[in-house]
């Protein structure tokens, strides 16, 4: 099983649960290149106002448990 395929499971709820915030932290980050100000405010209010560092690694963390647990 190649190291790609060990944490690239879109097929998995935990791993959807884990790309969402992670997906959103960049939108949110990302904000001063694309300009979408309501945009990112509601994003960042939709996972309760956090900052965009703690939506990243929440997701990073909760994608690098799932491929260490592998079921």
């Amino acid at each position: 099983m190649s190291i790609l395929r060990k944490y690239l499971k879109p097929t998995s709820l935990t791993w959807l649960a884990s790309a969402l915030p992670l997906a959103a932290g960049l939108f949110v980050a990302f904000e001063p290149v694309h300009h979408l100000v309501e945009w990112s405010k509601a994003v960042s209010l939709t996972f309760g106002g956090t900052s965009p560092y703690i939506l990243i690694n929440a997701g990073l963390v909760g994608i690098g448990l799932r491929g260490a647990v592998r079921p």
